[in-house]
């Protein structure tokens, strides 16, 4: 039975018929094809979908929605529609019954529709069931459902005009029917149900329609409120929840973990006892061992795969669907061609277009959307990563990755592979799209392609030339990050140690190191940006070549092939198509070439080794005994013991604890110990918070023990003195906290933490002598808050041994002798003398009672003072990056215009013009071409109009070289221009600037705004500019073509700026926001990696993971609502885009009577352009105002306060002043900030030449404080200091600064050689350095270190004890040797012996200098000439000691407590 007669029994019902449909001038369907194909169309759509649509909603199950009003419509209307169908099959029956035969079609297709109406009825109640609250594959088949319907209405409604006699009524009334509750249908799943129970998401996506989703119109609101004010972060949604940290990062530490244990068999036996390598040698040698390598790839590919590929879907049909533009450019020219053929075929090509565009529009941006999403959840899952491995590798590879190196992973590193997911489909996308355009090429030219097709491969040699300088570039990369690592990494040092530099006037210095090391970045850059000049030219010249040979081969080879419109535009069109996978390719391939050292990068940081968990076994031991076996001794710790540990600078007293903790690398043997552990570090480790929040450290408040903890490490007159109590924020590193005050709060942390073992690291060094009786009494000792709890204290004070259950005494990393206090002297072993030499000042009792009481009035007297500053602005100290609001000035655009160079960027832009100037008469020139008359089946002048067109194309190439060029040069211009202000600016910041700057702020400044100043604004600039010629030339062109579209242009124009400006506004803020919370994520990395050990030790590792995860999903959720925003904003210009296509082809079928084909080809094809360079335009230029907030913020230090001039012309100090060091303080008075009290006032004192003068004081009395006065650290607020009669606030800090010297509290060195640390600007010989060594009692260390003076110090000086440290900074002081020097409590650190050699070495080489000692042990000045005793900011006494202790005052008071009377 053929199709005919299945829809009429007589056949008389044909199911196709030309006449009547594509030859007719009103066109129509069969009723046959009616009946069939326009009905089961939507059936096959249905039941094709549903098993996959099952199988996923049975697997995503998103909750459950209760019944609501509109599911029940969708319910009632899918009955209704099923009703409908087979009230036709039983009519069709009832027919039969009747006498009255009928057709099958008439029982098929009715039944077959009822069964897929009840299916979709079930659908929607399936839907429901799984928490699908809009559905994609229903609302499609409605459409579809309803588009076939439409054809059949407008067939009965002609029939009805026309044949009001053949007309089926009953079968008319139920189509009617159908047709209104389809559109209903339609209408409704337009709509969105609630949400499922219990969901709690408050993002609007998750809830949005389908149609609201993939036209994003869900986002619509927030750019509203955009619009109307500054968005601002509680504006913002919470993140999806596939989205955050907590379910992204597991994914990829699982997959990463199972990649591990694949190699960890080969690779642990070999790897075991290799020296760590340092990152680069890693990335420049080729592993010879590739096979024993995780790869991150793979764990990547696991991880983002499935996800990934739906993007690669979308791609395919994108890609198929760009090739239907030049089909319909070609019918539409034949339609003009061809005067017959009838209108609505000009209006059916038009339409078709245009629903083709707005399709490709939609898919394209869908694709984008999965694309950028999982780069987002990749940079999630990167820097969670990286934060994870930094708790748990082992000291020594952490050596190998400094601080620098491990911010740029989270930063740059994490950023390339976000940029690369959204391009790396070109990869096998741009192949399809060549061979898809070459096979339509042939199809337009025939074999003539195959010249193209040569240039292409000619092209090729050149490309791989390039392919293998961007191999080159792979290893310059390599090299550049690795600049930018140091750089950073330098950066971070300088930040770290702001104040020590500034102390020593050595900013210039360090301005040059890390200009140094810019420059050789920028080298990379210049060498890059001439290769990619190069590249630009070469591919932008390609499709031109390409259609310029072609199309020559095409006329010469035959005079009978004539280039007429269709084939040329057509063939333009195509050409166009390739232009852009030829442009891609070189940027995917140079992002891949990052993005791969990115990746190696990564893969060697995620490799490290880790800390071994069984270092230190922590189960519960049987008994009550503490075995620690150590390297050749065995230690018994009894539970509930005070064990004291001892021994000079270096002996390994630190490295004892870390072995403990399970710091340090295990040889053998066994470490265990029962019960929680606390550890109060050598260093305090202080974070950016509250001074509570740092006690409490994340443990449940108790208040009456949170007291008690605090009144027993002292710190109560620290709460009076501070502005805002407990609740005070403490900076980073605790800079607004002196050294004392942080040794207390880290050992108040620990006490408040109430562990069974207390590992204690000197912790009562930085303290004075009298508070530091008062912790170890009230804290440590036998009576102290800690009594029966374990505790190992390593301690330089003698006065506690007596009370020591056992002492440890360790010499060269070995322990010498233990036992209790009078065992040891009792042995009268190498102890005993010890003591001898020490103890004859610190054993005398004293009464107990005295310093409480001393305390006590501390209190009492600083009431008063204290509570008046207390306010909630008081209690804020650090400045969190603020985002600025409103609209990018131009002003920013002007200053990175006068960064390049005026000249530059007017010849930068004028070779712009020059481009597309030639590019635009190219192609008229074309069209002209095509339409030249036809004269015995040729072209008359075929080869001007050729030489002419190859000329015109010749100056395209050579413009776009010139500008490549030119713009790259002037990006590399400002670049350098704006990192040496910014840096000149940083370091002319007073002190106060970086106590209240996070050190994240400015490290985000120096990292990720200078990569975007670096290597993103030339791109975007050249982009946009490129964009706009391009939209601005296509316009002029379709104006010219159909003078009407000029009727569309200008409101279409007005739509496109209005929505422009509308997103820019929102847009432009969530950058900043982004940009503003990235700041966050580093500070609080930067922070923890300096505390590691605490952390371990702790065990805290998952709170301050959950706290970077929550730092994190701040962060994105501000970037997420931004990529959406792109995606709205594309939506809806590549719409106005599309309108001016369909406008420019409506336009030209109404006038195709009085329109060349050539000028009509040329405006279709430039219109098709239109769109994607409109949406270019603005991505670019939303692009360009985004990043250019990269200069706003690093200019915006330009701005802020600086301190004064570094030299002063006309004050200019002689030679060798200061000559005497007189210096003579009068009615002295500083504050810290604007907004505080003075911290000290009215202090007269008179010192002469060469006296030696202690500064005491309890803490916060304001000893630092003078110290940092005379420096000019801090500006007077009242009175003055001379200098041998020179008042220093008339001179430049540097020659003041250069001219004094300072031992300061904490002793600071930079990464680099030992030597640099001592001499940075190369003023001294090697013999003065090695003599100075030699008085600073360190030339024995030094010459036994294999490199010498050029030994590198690790970052901090990690690799030098504490007190070998400070004596690196004696050695400093000795170098400079001038006539004042200042030690600022500088002796703290050391054990007495190290004390002593200072003293002495203090005593006989500054002898005729004046010295002024910041003294906690008061032993130590009892011989000085004279001591200045401050109390609360002011002097209390001024004499000699002799005199000071017969006053009986507070001094008197002081040396009791420290047993010295």
């Amino acid at each position: 039975m053929g199709i005919d007669s299945f829809c009429s029994l007589d056949g008389s019902d044909p199911f196709w018929d030309w006449n009547r449909t594509w030859n007719a001038s009103s066109p129509d369907l069969t009723r046959c094809f009616q009946s069939t194909v326009l009905v089961w169309v939507p059936c096959f759509y249905l039941w094709l979908c549903a098993p996959f649509y099952f199988a996923y909603l049975k697997w995503h199950d998103l909750g459950y929605i209760c019944m609501t009003h509109l599911n029940k419509a969708k319910t009632v209307l899918g009955f209704l529609l099923w009703i409908v169908c087979w009230a036709d099959v039983f009519y069709s029956f009832w027919e039969r019954g009747q006498g009255t035969a009928r057709a099958p079609v008439f029982f098929i297709s009715p039944t077959m529709l009822g069964i897929t109406m009840l299916l979709a009825t079930f659908l929607i109640q399936y839907e429901r069931i799984k928490g699908v609250q809009s559905s994609g594959v229903m609302l499609n088949f409605w459409l579809i459902a309803f588009l076939c319907a439409t054809v059949s209405f407008r067939s009965r409604i002609l029939q009805t005009i026309n044949e009001p006699t053949g007309i089926d009524v009953f079968r008319s009334t139920t189509f009617y029917i159908y047709f209104a509750l389809l559109l209903l249908s339609l209408l409704l799943s337009c709509l969105s149900d609630q949400p499922p129970l219990f969901s709690h998401n408050p993002c609007p996506e998750s809830g949005a329609s389908f149609l609201s989703k993939i036209t994003f119109w869900w986002i619509t609101k927030l750019l509203v409120q955009g619009f109307k004010r500054p968005l601002e972060e509680k504006d913002l949604w919470c993140l999806n929840s596939e989205d955050q940290s907590q379910k992204v990062v597991p994914q990829l530490v699982r997959c990463w973990n199972h990649e591990c244990s694949k190699v960890k068999r080969s690779a642990y036996r070999g790897e075991k006892d290799r020296p760590p390598m340092e990152e680069s040698e890693i990335l420049l040698v080729k592993s010879s061992q590739n096979t024993s390598e995780p790869s991150l790839f793979l764990a990547l590919c696991r991880t983002f795969g499935p996800y990934f590929l739906v993007s690669s879907l979308y791609k395919i049909v994108h890609d198929i669907l760009m090739f239907v533009g030049p089909e319909i450019l070609r019918l539409l020219i034949r339609f003009v061609n061809d005067g017959s053929a009838p209108y609505w075929q000009g209006y059916f090509y038009t339409s078709l277009l245009f629903v083709c565009t707005c399709v490709q529009t939609l898919i394209l941006q869908r694709y984008f959307h999965v694309c950028f999403v999982t780069g987002m959840r990749l940079r999630t899952a990167i820097v969670g990563a990286v934060y994870r491995k930094a708790l748990v590798i082992t000291n020594a590879a952490r050596r190998t990755s400094t601080v620098g190196e491990i911010v740029n992973l989270m930063s740059v590193d994490a950023q390339r592979f976000m940029d690369l997911i959204t391009y790396i489909n070109m990869i096998w996308s741009a192949p399809l799209q060549v061979i898809l355009a070459l096979y339509f090429l042939w199809q337009n030219l025939g074999p003539s392609v195959l010249a193209g097709v040569a240039v292409m491969v000619l092209m090729v040699p050149v490309n791989v030339l390039f392919l293998t300088h961007w191999d080159f570039s792979f290893f310059e990369q390599v090299a550049q990050m690795k600049s930018k690592d140091n750089r950073i990494k330098l950066m971070n040092e300088v930040l770290n140690g702001i104040k020590v530099l500034k102390l020593y006037a050595w900013e210039l210095a360090f301005r040059d190191k890390v200009s140094k090391i810019r420059e050789s970045e920028l080298r990379v850059l210049k060498k890059t940006a001439y290769l990619g000049a190069v590249s630009t030219f070469t591919w932008v010249c390609a499709p031109f070549l390409v259609a310029l040979s072609t199309f020559a081969v095409y006329v010469m080879v035959d005079e009978k092939n004539v280039l007429d419109a269709q084939k040329a535009f057509v063939s333009l069109a195509l050409f166009n198509i390739l232009r852009f996978p030829l442009n891609m390719l070189p940027m995917v391939i140079s992002s891949m070439v990052q993005a791969s050292v990115s990746m190696k990068r990564l893969r060697v940081f995620l490799s490290h080794e880790e800390l071994d968990e069984d270092n230190v076994n922590r189960k519960a031991i049987a008994g009550s005994c503490l075995p620690l076996s150590l390297s050749r001794i065995n230690v018994l710790i009894p539970e509930g013991s005070l064990v004291a540990v001892v021994g000079h600078v270096g002996s390994g007293k630190s490295s004892l604890l870390s072995a403990l903790l399970g710091e340090m690398h295990k040889q053998d043997g066994a470490v265990s110990i029962k019960g929680s552990v606390a550890y109060v570090p050598q260093q305090a480790w202080i974070q950016n918070a509250t001074l509570r929040e740092n006690i409490v450290f994340g443990r449940e408040r108790k208040e009456s023990w949170y007291q008690s903890v605090v009144e027993a490490c002292a710190l109560l007159p620290d709460l009076e003195i501070l502005p805002a109590a407990d609740a005070t924020e403490i900076g980073e590193k605790g800079v607004n906290l002196s050294g004392g005050q942080k040794q207390r709060v880290s050992l108040a942390r620990a006490v408040y933490c109430d562990t069974a073992v207390y590992l204690l690291d000197d912790p009562l060094s930085a303290v004075d002598a009298h508070v530091g009786k008062h912790i170890f009494d009230k804290v440590i000792g036998p009576q102290g808050l800690l009594q029966g709890r374990t505790r190992v204290l390593v301690t330089h004070g003698l006065s506690f041994l007596p009370q020591a259950d056992l002492i440890l005494v360790m010499v060269d990393g070995e322990i010498t002798e233990t036992g209790s206090y009078l065992e040891l002297m009792g042995r009268q072993g190498a102890f005993a003398d010890f003591l001898r030499t020490y103890a004859n000042t610190e054993q005398t009792e004293e009464e107990p009672g005295e310093l409480g009481s001393f305390l006590m009035k501390g209190m009492d007297t600083s009431e008063g003072d204290g509570k008046k500053a207390r306010s909630p602005e008081a209690a804020k100290l650090t400045e969190a990056d603020k985002a600025k609001t409103g609209r990018v000035k131009l002003s920013v655009f002007w200053e990175y215009m006068k960064a390049i160079g005026i000249c530059l960027s007017c010849i930068s832009i004028f070779l712009f013009l020059c481009h597309h100037v030639a590019s635009l008469g190219s192609n008229f020139w074309l069209s002209r071409w095509t339409d030249d008359p036809v004269i015995n089946g040729t072209q008359p002048y075929r080869e001007m109009r050729l030489s002419i067109y190859g000329a015109l194309g010749i100056t395209q190439g050579v413009a776009v070289f010139c500008y490549s060029i030119s713009v790259s040069i002037g990006g590399i211009l400002a670049s350098r221009y704006l990192h040496e202000t910014m840096l000149y600016n940083v370091l002319r910041s007073p002190m106060a600037f970086f106590e209240r700057t996070p050190s994240g702020n400015l490290v985000n400044r120096f990292s990720k705004e200078t990569d975007t100043i670096d290597s993103v604004i030339p791109s975007i600039f050249k982009m946009f500019m490129g964009s706009m010629f391009n939209v601005l030339g296509a316009c002029a062109v379709i104006l010219i073509a159909t003078p009407l579209v000029v009727i569309i242009i200008p409101p279409l124009g007005l739509l496109y700026f209005f929505v422009q400006r509308f997103y820019v506004a929102s847009s432009r803020q969530l950058k900043r926001l982004e940009s503003v919370s990235r700041s966050p994520v580093y500070t609080h990395f930067n922070e923890t990696l300096l505390g590691t050990s605490v952390i371990r030790a702790f065990g805290d590792q998952q709170r301050f993971i959950h706290e970077s995860d929550g730092r994190v999903d701040l962060n994105q959720k501000a970037y997420y609502p931004s990529i959406v925003a792109n995606r709205w904003l594309a939506v809806r210009l590549e719409f106005v885009g599309n309108c001016i296509v369909m406008f420019a082809a409506l336009f030209a079928v109404i006038s195709r009577d009085n329109l060349s084909p050539g000028i009509m080809g040329l405006s279709i094809s430039y219109a098709l352009q239109v769109t994607a360079s409109l949406n270019w335009l603005v991505r670019m230029s939303s692009e360009l105002e985004t990043n250019i907030v990269a200069v706003e913020r690093v200019k915006e230090y330009g701005d802020t306060e600086k301190e004064a001039e570094w030299t002063l012309e006309g004050s200019k100090p002689t030679t060798g002043w200061p000559t005497a060091g007189h210096i003579e303080i009068c009615s002295f008075g500083l504050r810290y900030r604007d907004d505080l009290e003075l911290a000290i006032r009215n202090i007269n004192v008179i010192i002469e030449g060469g006296e030696k003068v202690g500064i005491v004081g309890r803490t916060g009395a304001g000893k630092s404080s003078l110290t940092l006065g005379l420096f000019r650290i801090i500006e007077a607020s009242e009175g003055e200091i001379r200098v041998d009669g020179v008042n220093i606030a008339n001179m430049g800090l540097h020659d003041l600064r250069s001219r004094i010297t300072i031992i300061p509290q904490d002793p600071v060195l930079f990464s680099g050689t030992l030597r640099m640390n001592l001499d940075p600007f190369d003023g001294y010989t090697d013999e003065e350095v090695w003599r100075t060594l030699e008085l600073a009692h360190l030339k024995n260390f030094v010459s036994g270190l294999p490199d010498k003076l050029n030994h590198e110090c690790a970052e901090g000086g990690e690799n030098l004890s504490l007190g070998q440290r400070q004596l690196v900074c004696l050695a400093r002081a000795l170098l400079r040797k001038t006539k004042i020097l200042v030690l600022d409590e500088a002796t703290a650190a050391v054990d007495l012996e190290t004390d002593n050699l200072i003293q002495s070495t203090i005593r006989t080489q500054f002898e005729d200098c004046t010295v002024l000692t910041i003294a906690h042990r008061l032993n130590t000045i009892m011989d000085y000439t004279r001591v200045l005793v401050l109390d609360k900011g002011q002097m209390a006494e001024f004499d000699s000691p002799a005199s000071l202790l017969a006053k009986k005052g507070l001094f008197y008071k002081m040396a009791k407590d420290s047993g010295l009377v």
